[in-house]
């Protein structure tokens, strides 16, 4: 038995839980930690700063800081604390009390070009679990991750902190969380669990704590190193099949045809051996994942052990597919133009209406949101631009309405960049009365309205992937009073 095995030994079961970093995914899986009859307390540790401190009073009065549409959240959180399982602190110093500490935060890129991910907040997380790490204890991070970071920085930022020994004095592991916002419980519940320890019993701790949360997923066990490519990769493969759908969207704007019906006539090809995976084209890609963790699994080729064999001066076609989906926003950009030329006007001078902020559908969650990108380029045009988002509240430098009538009101382009439920019922009386315009632009992003109601109505409707309808005839109308 290892010097290792024979602490765990001593320490026992884990009982006591330590999760930093208090957003998307931490919370979640504290609760869901919280909530698991074998462990006696979870701590959740969030920094008391002026941009996020409210959420520890939010969380400790058993509210949820996060907004959307987030099934059976909030009330677990206020089982949990009720039940005196769960809290959240500032003090760090607390991480001493525990068996196992998580760290799930956020890791970007500043500059994707140089493959220089900001560690910054990370770094700061693995340094306040080191000052305070004892004997025995559990350190997994939850993090996406350039791939060998858990046995590279994270190790080393312990043992310089700690005075302990990775794989001696306490266990490290990575377990990268597989979560989307909208279904954070039931992600994590449900779906398989990747765990990789820097050692066999690193990872059988790491087993030990996620095992009791699973109703439906599997643990899958395997290296550190192997668990971070697995989550780099899985979120890049996603990111090319996206792709993959947005560059044929415009192949079938290009050929004048509809994108869905292309797409529902590849996707009714099954049969034993046949796999066709064909998501939906939309109006660009956002959240904190997909948009960087390309990067990671770049990063960790070039700084790997081995020698990378590909094709000489060829790119990436995993960076390929990251430029075609950071081109949507723009794409929906030069929509618009398009859509208002066809009336004779210029971006210049005139008003568009942006339904949605957030990345993702009845979600409050807006980072990285592609519709940050398509603002920039209609007020740099001299466009006047409103947006309304239904859960998106506060964000910094944009001005968002929940107020859909006063957006709208007198706009010469509506343009939909999310696909809230909000937007599926949207009229085009209703627009074209409330916008005051004999033809209004509109554009759909999230193939969320039905063209030739608006074509009808006297609307200059384009759409992703809709060749087979942005070139309709203009039908002429008077102005709807409104």
């Amino acid at each position: 038995m290892s010097k290792l095995e024979k602490l765990l030994k001593e320490r026992g079961p884990i009982k006591k839980i330590g999760v930093l970093g208090m957003g998307y995914v931490g919370i979640p899986a504290a609760v869901l930690f919280a909530d698991a009859p074998c462990f006696e307390k979870v701590l959740g540790f969030q920094r008391n700063s002026k941009s996020s401190g409210y959420k520890i009073e939010m969380l400790n009065r058993g509210e949820s800081p996060l907004k959307g549409e987030e099934p059976g959240l909030e009330e677990l959180i206020g089982k949990v604390v009720k039940a005196g399982k769960f809290e959240c602190t500032p003090d760090f110093s607390r991480i001493s009390e525990l068996d196992a500490v998580t760290l799930a935060i956020q890791t970007p890129f500043a500059n994707p070009k140089d493959l220089e991910p900001d560690f910054s907040a990370l770094i700061d997380g693995i340094r306040n679990v080191g000052k305070y790490l004892r004997p025995g204890m559990l350190v997994v991070l939850e993090s996406t991750i350039t791939p060998g970071t858990t046995e590279g920085m994270a190790k080393q930022i312990l043992e310089e902190e700690s005075g302990l020994k990775a794989g001696e004095d306490f266990a490290l592991a990575h377990a990268p969380e597989r979560v989307m916002v909208g279904r954070l419980l039931k992600n994590i519940r449900e779906h398989d669990r990747i765990v990789g320890g820097i050692d066999e019993a690193s990872t059988k701790r790491a087993v030990e704590l996620y095992s009791p949360v699973l109703t439906v997923g599997q643990v899958i066990p395997m290296s550190a190193t192997a668990a971070e490519v697995t989550k780099t990769a899985e979120n890049t493969f996603r990111d090319l099949q996206i792709a993959a759908i947005n560059q044929l969207a415009l192949y079938c704007e290009a050929m004048g045809i509809n994108v869905y019906d292309v797409r529902t006539g590849v996707d009714s090809l099954k049969g034993e051996g046949i796999t066709r995976a064909v998501l939906w084209p939309g109006a660009g890609v956002g959240g904190h994942c997909l948009t960087k963790d390309t990067y990671h699994l770049e990063r960790g080729v070039k700084i790997g052990k081995g020698e990378l064999d590909y094709p000489e001066g060829a790119d990436s076609i995993y960076v390929l597919a990251r430029k075609v989906n950071d081109f949507m926003p723009a794409h929906m950009y030069n929509l618009t133009v398009a859509a208002l030329e066809r009336l004779g006007k210029k971006m210049d001078g005139s008003k568009v209406a942006m339904l949605g902020w957030a990345f993702i559908k009845d979600s409050d969650d807006a980072r990285n949101t592609p519709s940050e990108p398509y603002r920039d380029l209609c007020l740099k045009a001299g466009a006047s631009v409103m947006v309304h988002d239904p859960y998106v509240v506060n964000y910094p430098g944009v001005k968002i309405s929940d107020n859909l009538e006063e957006v709208v009101r007198n706009a010469d382009a509506i343009v939909v960049l999310a696909g809230h439920s909000a937007y599926s019922s949207l009229k085009a009386d209703w627009a074209k009365k409330v916008s005051a315009k004999a033809n209004p632009v509109i554009i759909d992003g999230r193939n969320v309205i039905e063209p030739d109601e608006f074509i009808g109505k006297g609307f200059v409707y384009k759409g992703i992937g809709r060749g087979d309808k942005n070139s309709h005839k203009i039908k002429l109308r008077a102005a709807t009073p409104p």
